[in-house]
């Protein structure tokens, strides 16, 4: 039997103010209604930054400046194995202000806080590894 390696994701954790963003995903999708760090699939021959630039751009329609590459974690889902690759971010100066284009809502969160939202699994040991 073969297994398939992790599929690789990269997914930004945006800090403003003290405030850590969430995304929601949206219902009907895998993990509707979870929350999130955002993000999405690397594709093929891509680098992970220039994934993490791609998808933000995508879904928020924001720019941000990575400030950290934070360890990888993987997380098998009963649909299949991701490798998340999480950077710490800060907006750009001269970004839009992110918008939901692909996800429900998002929430602005005091870190002391983040653990209170249902996260999509394979997201908690990032917030494990930030407290």
């Amino acid at each position: 039997m073969h297994v398939q390696p992790p599929v690789p994701v990269v997914c930004a954790v945006i800090v403003r103010d003290g405030l850590v963003m969430l995304a929601q995903r949206p219902p009907g999708k895998k993990l509707g209604g979870l929350w999130e760090f955002p993000g999405g699939k690397v594709e093929r021959g891509e680098e992970p930054e220039a994934a993490l630039h791609r998808e933000l751009r995508e879904e928020l329609g924001c720019e941000v400046r990575i400030t950290k590459k934070l360890p990888p974690f993987v997380h098998s889902y009963e649909w299949g194995s991701i490798k998340l690759i999480p950077f710490l971010c800060e907006l750009k100066p001269d970004s839009p202000e992110p918008h939901p284009h692909e996800h429900t809502s998002l929430a602005w969160v005091e870190s002391v806080k983040l653990a209170s939202y249902p996260l999509a699994l394979a997201d908690v040991p990032v917030l494990t590894f930030l407290a």
